[in-house]
């Protein structure tokens, strides 16, 4: 006599298990590079936004200085999960550090114009920031993924031998 687990068995053998929806719609976000990048990015944000704040309210650091300081921090914060979680580069680090460090300069010039503009028109330095992080976001997306942490096809027979940096 079959129980109703082996006819359970027998049956999903006839059609495919189709997985619950929740984890394999997690999966699937984890799956996506832009969903990784936009997590990354949020978290990084929060703490560039969040050392901002701190420097400035708390501490009374110029806003002129605390602006670059915190995105700084969130930056090297950002390089490290971009590169291992988000987009798993497998170029030498050194190269993509270097160009990362191009586009920190790039960026932080644009955002610190962004943020002190904002201040500067009587606009809360807050919504200067998140302007700032909607632009740069856009264009970093591209950069990251293209040019600063690119995967590198490799050889086959140089795949077991660990990679470099």
């Amino acid at each position: 006599m079959r129980s109703s687990a082996s006819g359970a068995s027998s049956s999903s053998q006839d059609s495919p298990a189709v997985p619950p929806l929740v984890p394999g719609f997690a999966l699937g976000l984890y799956q996506n590079a832009i969903v990784r990048f936009l997590l990354v990015g949020g978290l990084s944000f929060a703490l560039d936004l969040g050392l901002l704040v701190l420097l400035y309210e708390v501490f009374g650091v110029a806003l002129w200085l605390a602006t670059p300081i915190a995105f700084i921090v969130s930056l090297i914060f950002n390089f490290f999960l971009q590169r291992v979680f988000t987009f798993r580069a497998t170029n030498k680090g050194s190269i993509s550090a270097v160009k990362y460090l191009l586009l920190v300069v790039f960026n932080i010039a644009v955002s610190d114009v962004i943020v002190i503009g904002f201040d500067a028109l009587g606009w809360s330095y807050v919504i200067g920031k998140t302007t700032a992080t909607i632009l740069t976001t856009v264009w970093n997306y591209f950069l990251y993924r293209h040019w600063i942490f690119q995967r590198v096809a490799q050889d086959p027979a140089a795949a077991e031998e660990p990679a470099q940096d």
